[in-house]
């Protein structure tokens, strides 16, 4: 089996792929990433309408996130495979565009993601992959 894990780095993501790894073991594990241009767009407002920030952002945002997968794959103990990708657009979208493009088995998900704005954001996140993904979610808190 496929599971696919999204993650961000946060509490609830960490209890997510935590769960996976003990509830899944020899599964092979993907971690998914999801960058947001909305939630970029939001938290540097002023600046996003520099010429060129685009572009900057996408580079600095896809290295953090690589590092970010990084980490947490090196962080797990699992003898299976650990699949790392990062993907562009709305989460929930993004989320649910890979599980029906890619051979996913199920889906571990954190509650909510990051505090503020993005907690919001990614609270209903959980919740629209729940409605709409044609495999198994387990949402984790």
């Amino acid at each position: 089996m496929r599971i696919l894990v999204p993650y961000d780095g946060s509490e609830q993501a960490d209890a997510a792929l935590e769960y996976a790894v003990t509830q899944h073991p020899g599964d092979d594990l993907v971690l998914l990433h999801v960058l947001d241009f909305v939630e970029a767009g939001y938290s540097a407002a002023p600046e996003a309408a520099l010429a060129g920030y685009w572009e900057e952002w996408y580079e600095q945002a896809e290295s953090s996130a690589e590092k970010l997968l990084e980490n947490a794959a090196a962080a797990i103990e699992t003898e299976a495979d650990v699949e790392t990708e990062v993907v562009v657009g709305p989460p929930a979208n993004a989320i649910v565009e890979y599980i029906e493009t890619e051979d996913i088995d199920a889906v571990v998900i954190g509650s909510h993601g990051r505090d503020g704005f993005s907690r919001i954001l990614l609270g209903s996140v959980a919740e629209t992959v729940v409605r709409r993904s044609p495999v198994p979610v387990t949402v984790v808190r």
